[in-house]
């Protein structure tokens, strides 16, 4: 028994320390002042998001580019409650900026993916440009992607994802947990990125061009996937060797809401665990199987130790190796999004997250999800 689970955190901390490599290979992006050459298409689907659509808009009208050479396309997926209501007032209030109201064409068992593919066939620009209905965006976001594409001649570009923060809001323990959690994930993101094996990124802040979109037949290997228009993009546009760039800039970060409840938190994350089975990236398939591993076998091996059939010594120093690898790169990225103050809770929650991750895996397997009021099965 030593030996395996000698083997699986061998393995672990030599996937943690190539992420961390990764990490310092991805450059941080800054702007060089360049004049603005491209035009983009802004797609937001949404779907009963009237809480969230006012800081939503009043992001859109502070970005520092040119209207004339951006689109917002705003696509109704069926609410219930006043966003629709809002978006035309925010479309009759700006007159001067180019907005457009859709209502999402329903074809596939992904709503969210049918609502980007409605608003691609009706866009006017170069490039498509991609959020969601809970976030904010900053005043020079389309500054980086336009400086990344003119830089890079990238086809496909992924930025940084955060949460915002509110004075004086105290945030409870699930949602400390769920940002700390999130940093991993931006972690291993950019990691991946500066290992050029990049398999993973977040449609919260994501730009690719639409002609290659269109030739290469965007969704359409994972339609029946509710979820996805991020990862499986990117993972089909890496293996046809297109090129892919990650603006590494805290300037850049689009920032998102935290989940309401720690049931929401738990269907979102079963909702992303859900789609790995479909992931063709090799590295991807195989980041996922060591992580499960590794925390699987902390949660068994601490049973076995308590029962005496395992020596608890060698689970401490498992238990170490994780602990302190782990806190290394997610340092990195609390300290990128200026966020030091959050390692104050990675005690705790690096003794919560094995449970936490086999448990939302194991659901994942068997069961489904809800996802904006609506219900999809495994």
């Amino acid at each position: 028994m030593p030996v395996i689970l000698g083997v699986i955190t061998a393995a672990y901390l030599g996937l943690i320390i190539a992420f961390i490599v990764g990490w310092k290979k991805v450059p941080e992006f800054e702007l060089e002042g360049m004049a603005s050459e491209n035009t983009f298409s802004i797609i937001i689907p949404y779907r009963n998001e009237s809480e969230n659509l006012p800081q939503l808009f009043k992001s859109l009208t502070s970005l520092n580019y040119s209207r004339s050479k951006y689109e917002i396309l705003l696509v109704n997926d069926e609410s219930g409650d006043d966003s629709v209501l809002l978006a035309e007032k925010f479309r009759s209030d700006f007159t001067e900026m180019n907005i457009h109201l859709l209502d999402n064409d329903r074809r596939t068992g992904s709503p969210k993916k049918d609502a980007i593919q409605t608003a691609i066939e009706s866009s006017q620009f170069d490039y498509i440009v991609t959020t969601d209905a809970d976030c904010v965006m900053p005043p020079k976001w389309l500054l980086f992607f336009d400086e990344c594409i003119q830089r890079s001649n990238s086809k496909f570009i992924a930025g940084p994802v955060g949460f915002i923060q509110t004075r004086g809001v105290k945030k409870t323990y699930f949602q400390n947990f769920e940002e700390m959690d999130f940093m991993s994930l931006q972690a291993s993101t950019v990691g991946a990125f500066g290992l050029e094996k990049a398999f993973m990124c977040n449609a919260a802040n994501m730009c690719y061009e639409k002609k290659m979109f269109i030739k290469e037949s965007g969704f359409e290997d994972n339609w029946e996937i509710a979820s996805g228009d991020d990862v499986f993009l990117l993972q089909k546009l890496r293996k046809k060797d297109f090129g892919v760039s990650f603006v590494k800039s805290d300037l850049a970060t689009v920032r998102t809401n935290y989940q309401k409840s720690l049931k929401n938190l738990v269907n979102q994350r079963i909702r992303w665990a859900a789609k790995t089975s479909a992931y063709t990236s090799f590295f991807a398939k195989f980041t996922g199987l060591i992580v499960l591993l590794m925390n699987l076998s902390l949660i068994i091996f601490t049973v076995l130790a308590f029962l005496n059939i395992f020596p608890s010594q060698y689970l401490m120093l498992v238990f170490l190796v994780k602990f302190n690898s782990d806190f290394i790169l997610i340092y990195r990225a609390a300290k990128f999004m200026n966020r030091e103050s959050l390692m104050r809770q990675y005690l705790w929650s690096s003794i919560v997250y094995p449970f936490f991750s086999v448990y939302v895996a194991i659901l994942s397997f068997f069961s489904g999800y809800e996802w904006k009021g609506r219900r999809f099965k495994k």
